[in-house]
């Protein structure tokens, strides 16, 4: 549960897990024991993730290209009395919007709107009123609704449209590609400036399907791999290179029968919670080997690996 807080708040796997780890001492070391473990650790964890909040806000201010939630594939908690909330809080839709709240607002409505916590007991977590922290709640509501994206709300059928994505990629089906993207739908990747990426934003079905279809064969000849998987809670696959090293993950958003984004994760920092992590620079380089050997150039789109 400590870890899944942690996690929604920070939107890094490895920053969570330092949180939760640093509770624990201060847990064992209060003097008199705390009455409510829970309650303690909820509130030493919430106190440390607005602490990290605060100090990542400027980092990102440099941080090179877009940024993306580290992948996560499965989330440790599981509580079926929010199980869609907590499905939800956790898409790279919502943690991206989830960035663009205040440390605070990010902390109130990860604690009331998708772990049920009462305003008392938010309010003592946070160290304000109660009326201030229903108050801080409503202005984090208001700015995630403003951004919310339509989701797809039926997941069997979302699967199988990622199944038959997923499928076309590998095969380098352009129609097929095409047909299943929206008409406006955008690929963007997060790479830190630490691995080959796509040089800006790419929109549309036809920009983007080329890209993807022009990629298949030389990622084949180079033994790429790709496993299909649900990350973040959505439909997604893990790249890998010919010794099955995590290469990238991708994910989709999908709404209304067609993918509408595709979210790429390149950079290592964000890759290494998954397994060993490939050389994402020569995999590029062997690909834009590959590319040249079949005559399709090396432009701005085949920067990304």
């Amino acid at each position: 549960m400590l870890f899944s807080i942690a996690y929604r708040m920070l939107g890094s796997v490895s920053d969570a897990e330092d949180a939760v780890q640093e509770a624990w001492p201060r847990f064992q070391d209060a003097d008199p024991a705390p009455r409510s473990p829970r309650a303690f650790l909820t509130t030493v964890v919430s106190r440390l993730c607005i602490d990290v909040l605060r100090s990542a806000r400027k980092r990102r201010e440099h941080y090179v290209g877009d940024w993306l939630p580290e992948p996560l594939i499965a989330d440790p908690y599981d509580d079926p009395a929010h199980a869609a909330e907590l499905a939800d809080s956790m898409t790279m839709a919502a943690l991206v919007l989830l960035e663009r709240l205040s440390p605070l607002e990010r902390a109130v409505f990860v604690l009331r709107d998708v772990f049920g916590h009462e305003y008392a007991e938010i309010a003592g977590i946070m160290g304000r009123s109660e009326p201030a922290c229903r108050q801080v709640a409503a202005r984090a509501r208001r700015h995630m609704g403003e951004g919310r994206a339509r989701f797809n709300a039926n997941r069997a059928a979302g699967a199988e449209l990622a199944d038959r994505f997923f499928g076309a990629f590998r095969e380098g089906d352009l129609a097929s590609l095409t047909e299943l993207l929206a008409a406006d739908a955008t690929l963007t990747s997060d790479s830190g400036g630490k691995a080959p990426s796509l040089p800006r934003r790419i929109i549309g079905a036809d920009k983007i399907a080329r890209l993807l279809a022009s990629l298949s064969a030389p990622s084949a000849a180079v033994g790429m791999g790709m496993q299909r998987r649900e990350i973040n809670g959505a439909p997604g696959a893990l790249m890998t290179d010919s010794a099955g090293r995590v290469l990238n993950t991708i994910v989709l958003e999908i709404a209304d029968g067609t993918v509408q984004v595709i979210r790429i994760v390149v950079n290592p920092d964000k890759l290494a919670h998954l397994g060993p992590v490939a050389d994402a620079w020569r995999v590029h380089e062997d690909v834009a080997k590959a590319r040249r050997l079949a005559g399709r150039g090396t432009g701005p789109l085949a920067a990304w690996p």
